[in-house]
């Protein structure tokens, strides 16, 4: 008989979930950042009333110390137009967060719009000294260690242009050409960069290039055709700035460069006529405001050659040739007591440029200062002196003989350090590039950048290092000297041949 026993009982495991020991609250985000998802939220979809009203809500929540919330509530009221009371609040932001540099960098943006520049200028520098590292031109290297791209040689190459070296970005595009050499963009601004440095044969070869690939490049016809005109083949850069002139008609360096092959051509009204096209489209560029006023010049029209050389002079103030015409047109002009504070300005801006110093030099004999002239003269004969040694330059003929003429008035003449030279009739068409772009460098592609690149009629010919950047010293049949330095205008017509044709 089987034994009769108490109902067992069924033994059940613990519950793993009373094993484990309670999970915490997820801690709230901190008063001051809760909302700031919201506020971006309506933000970026350009509802701004009510991100204005949740900014309000939390300013009253956190005392008015997050930042963020007077971040967003300051860009919406520079959107607004409300400059004033954005720039008060991002000062407000650069108070609670001293460290950031975005803050900094929108109290100098609102300062600029309200026209502060200086102010403006230096908060930015205070911005730059805040973020020093430059993690974008790293980051792009290391971007071409693990996957070369165009797109990633392009940027860094304009990263090196912002930067003023263009030795490293010349490198960097001609890694970019070897890696893709087919890509006409490359191509065409490797080509822009060896034309400014004046290395012609190579800007050719890369712009021929280019052309090869696809002929309606016009950045490349437009180079192409600079560098015709810099050679005084004004016809043929005229052909190829026909074909640029269907693809961008509002082109200013493309109006600039066709207006001085009409000067080169003695052909003024025309010039005239496509450099004011130019200054229409691009008023603040300095380039094309020095070829109105040299063309004024050659007209004898002093009075407007004196309204665009001032306004160049106001956008390159350094510039010592600028006062050096300047002050011919104020000779001409008939005030001579500036146009003497227009020369020592010059002199003292342009450390080697002969010209300077032989106009001033006239000026001063015809106004009966003699001690003066004689300074100015012997200040002329060391520069020579100094180029002569430094280069191979020869100067042109007509500037020698005032120079001999002057020194023979002075009683100076045996001390002259030069020769003439052999007159070369080409000389007289031939015309300079640039020597000085790196200093006001923009980024290519623009019309800005194909003007500094390309622009043919207001730049230098590179002179070997040592000679200073001093450009060959050839001008235009169409503003001849006047045989004796009494006449009045002998120091009107000598600093002509400054700018290519």
């Amino acid at each position: 008989m089987a034994e009769e026993g108490l109902p067992s009982r069924t033994q059940f495991p613990a519950s793993a979930e009373s094993q484990k020991p309670r999970l915490k609250k997820a801690p709230e985000f901190p008063i001051l950042e809760k909302q700031n998802w919201l506020i971006h939220l309506h933000y970026i979809r350009k509802d701004y009333e009510a991100c204005k009203a949740v900014i309000k809500e939390q300013l009253r929540e956190t005392h008015g110390l997050c930042e963020y919330a007077i971040y967003v509530q300051a860009l919406i009221f520079r959107l607004e137009g409300n400059i004033q009371e954005s720039l008060e609040l991002f000062q407000t932001c650069a108070v609670l967060s001293p460290q950031c540099a975005d803050n900094l960098k929108q109290v100098a943006r609102s300062l600029f719009l309200l026209g502060k520049h200086k102010a403006a200028t230096e908060v930015y520098n205070e911005a730059a000294k805040l973020n020093q590292k430059d993690w974008a031109r790293d980051q792009l290297h290391s971007a071409l260690h693990l996957n070369r791209h165009d797109l990633t040689y392009m940027m860094l190459g304009k990263i090196h242009l912002l930067e003023g070296d263009l030795d490293k970005a010349i490198e960097i595009y001609k890694q970019a050409v070897e890696f893709s050499p087919e890509n006409t963009e490359l191509l065409t601004t490797l080509g822009l960069l060896y034309l400014q440095l004046g290395i012609y044969q190579k800007a050719f070869e890369h712009l021929g290039n280019a052309l090869t690939y696809d002929p309606t490049n016009y950045k490349a016809i437009l180079a192409a055709g600079s560098m015709m005109q810099t050679h005084g083949d004004f016809d043929v850069a005229l052909t190829k700035y026909r074909v640029v002139a269907c693809a961008v008609p509002e082109s200013p360096p493309l109006w600039n460069n066709i207006g001085m092959c009409f000067f080169g051509k003695k052909k003024y009204v025309a010039a005239i006529s496509c450099l004011k096209r130019a200054n229409y489209l691009a008023p603040f560029d300095w380039k094309i405001l020095y070829n109105l006023g040299l063309v004024h010049l050659t007209m004898q029209q002093y009075a407007s050659a004196f309204h665009f050389l001032s306004a160049a002079i106001n956008f390159r103030p350094k510039m010592g040739e600028l006062y050096m015409l300047l002050a011919v047109a104020l000779t001409s002009l008939e005030d001579p007591e500036n146009a003497k504070r227009a020369y020592a300005e010059a002199a003292r801006l342009d450390q080697c440029n002969p010209l300077v110093n032989l106009n001033y030099a006239v000026l001063l004999y015809k106004q009966g200062e003699k001690r003066g002239a004689l300074a100015q003269y012997q200040e002329m004969e060391k520069k020579v002196s100094l180029l002569k040694d430094r280069s191979s330059l020869e100067f042109d003929s007509e500037m020698v003989e005032t120079a001999q003429k002057l020194g023979a008035a002075l009683q100076v003449g045996e001390a002259l350090v030069w020769t003439k030279p052999v007159k070369d009739p080409k000389s007289k068409h031939r015309a300079t590039s640039t020597s000085k772009a790196a200093s006001f460098q923009q980024p290519l592609g623009s019309n800005q950048a194909l003007g500094q690149a390309m622009s043919s009629a207001a730049t230098y010919r590179r002179l070997p290092s040592g000679a200073g950047g001093i450009s060959q010293l050839t001008k235009p049949p169409s503003l001849p000297l006047e045989p004796e330095p009494t006449v009045e205008a002998g120091p009107t017509e000598a600093p002509a041949q400054m700018r290519e044709k």
